[in-house]
């Protein structure tokens, strides 16, 4: 009796890997911190971009404050010429300065909006995922440069609006923009830093009014160095702002200038802030 013939193999239901659908079968390798850091920067830039358009009051109320700097301390001051400005409109000189004050005064108070985050939850669901804190203080620090960027825009405006004589050469407006954004991202990972300390929203907005005048008084912002006392003068050589306005000053009003003293010493110090105020967001998220 002969045997019965062997039954065909079965074609199994199942497709064949192929390059197309391996990404189903076996998941994507996690990507590097490295490469999380410009994603993240532009995730949490986009993400002030949208509150800006959904709201901008606090864009219109903001843009008040240097508004008046411009318009009543500096119309008035260039009358009196009590100070030196090295023979250009006291307005002019001031502008530059009060860009750089806005854009402070935007980014010193940025750590009160993580301890929000901090309180709704937001920021341990943040902690938890495979983002590196140094990418989670960057993309924070450069998206208060987003607004701080978006503040300068308004007051070179108005500065332009009441004839002040800056320069409107792309390459100079994009270095403008550069030393907004590093100054910004070092005030704004100071406030972070503040706040990782105090752990709470009230003291941070006690410290944060006591040290913005100081910082803006004890610059260049609105005198020359040269002015003032030997103490101060020595405190305006470790502010940061000091550099940022002697930046603004070179790029906008052609004014001597050490931009490459001034953009090294933002550089450095917006890395220093983002170190440390990522050493203390574990801190603050206990």
């Amino acid at each position: 009796m002969s045997e019965a013939p062997a039954a065909p193999p079965t074609a199994s239901a199942d497709p064949v890997p192929t390059a197309d659908n391996d990404l189903l079968l076996r998941p994507p390798r996690p990507r590097a911190g490295w490469r999380l850091l410009p994603a993240r920067v532009v995730a949490m830039c986009t993400v002030e971009l949208q509150k800006l358009r959904h709201d901008r009051t606090e864009l219109y109320t903001r843009a008040i404050q240097p508004a008046l700097w411009l318009l009543i301390f500096g119309q008035t001051f260039t009358r009196i010429r009590a100070i030196p400005t090295g023979g250009i409109p006291y307005i002019d000189y001031l502008a530059p300065g009060i860009i750089a004050q806005s854009a402070m005064f935007i980014a010193i108070f940025y750590g009160i909006q993580i301890i929000w985050e901090r309180d709704a939850g937001i920021l341990n669901k943040l902690l938890v995922t495979p983002t590196p804190r140094s990418a989670l203080i960057t993309g924070k620090a450069f998206a208060a440069g987003v607004k701080s960027l978006i503040q300068a825009v308004v007051v070179i405006v108005i500065a332009g609006l009441l004839g002040v004589a800056l320069t409107w050469n792309p390459l100079r407006l994009l270095g403008v923009a550069a030393a907004v954004v590093l100054a910004s991202a070092f005030f704004s990972c100071l406030s972070i830093t503040i706040a990782g300390i105090v752990l709470n929203r009230d003291r941070l907005m006690g410290i944060g009014q006591a040290i913005t005048m100081p910082l803006f008084f004890g610059s260049n912002a609105l005198y020359p160095v040269s002015i003032m006392p030997g103490w101060l003068q020595a405190v305006s050589k470790a502010n940061p702002l000091s550099y940022q306005v002697d930046a603004l000053r070179g790029l906008l009003l052609g004014t001597p200038a050490h931009l490459a003293a001034d953009f090294a010493v933002l550089a450095v110090a917006a890395a220093l802030g983002i170190t440390v105020a990522s050493s203390l967001l574990g801190r603050l998220a206990r």
